[in-house]
């Protein structure tokens, strides 16, 4: 087991200060890559399906993480606070080619004001290292945040642009 690493994003996609704070931790537990959220609840509203795998999650308050290899292959996670999530697996950039990547473990929750959630996913399931790395949050409705661990800049928010990505040793 991985000793769990803390990050904190606390930037728009742009850099400038977000105002606000998500934290998240990473660890490698035996053959899976372990990830744990606490973020400030932005009071959108759940979607209207039931918790569970959800397509266009990115649409909704969220929080994502994109873990890549050498190139571009990578693998996208999502997390919702009313439980919903999306893994995603693309190879190159925005092609996706599994929809549907299996979690070990997923559950997320609300405390008053904030929401947590964590989720486990097959280390296998990752391309091969080394790995990169980049986090992202959108909160918001109907004006919408779009944070960033590592902002990639740019016109608009670009989640996608993995020159953005960070190397990751867990």
């Amino acid at each position: 087991m991985s000793t769990p690493r803390g990050f904190r994003i606390e930037r728009g996609w742009d850099g400038a200060p977000a105002g606000v704070a998500i934290d998240f931790t990473l660890a490698r537990v035996g053959e899976q890559l372990r990830l744990s959220i606490e973020a400030p609840l932005s009071g959108v509203p759940a979607p209207p399906a039931p918790a569970g795998r959800l397509w266009r999650l990115w649409e909704h308050e969220v929080f994502e993480l994109f873990i890549a290899g050498p190139g571009e292959r990578y693998v996208e996670l999502e997390l919702g606070p009313h439980g919903h999530h999306l893994a995603l697996r693309l190879d190159p950039v925005r092609v996706i080619i599994d929809a549907a990547l299996p979690l070990a473990q997923q559950r997320a929750w609300i405390e008053g004001e904030r929401w947590h959630a964590e989720a486990a996913l097959a280390w296998s399931e990752l391309p091969p290292g080394p790995h990169r790395f980049n986090a992202y949050a959108i909160l918001g409705h109907p004006l919408r945040q779009h944070l960033a661990l590592f902002p990639p800049g740019g016109a608009a928010p670009d989640f996608h642009r993995l020159e953005a990505f960070e190397p990751l040793e867990l």
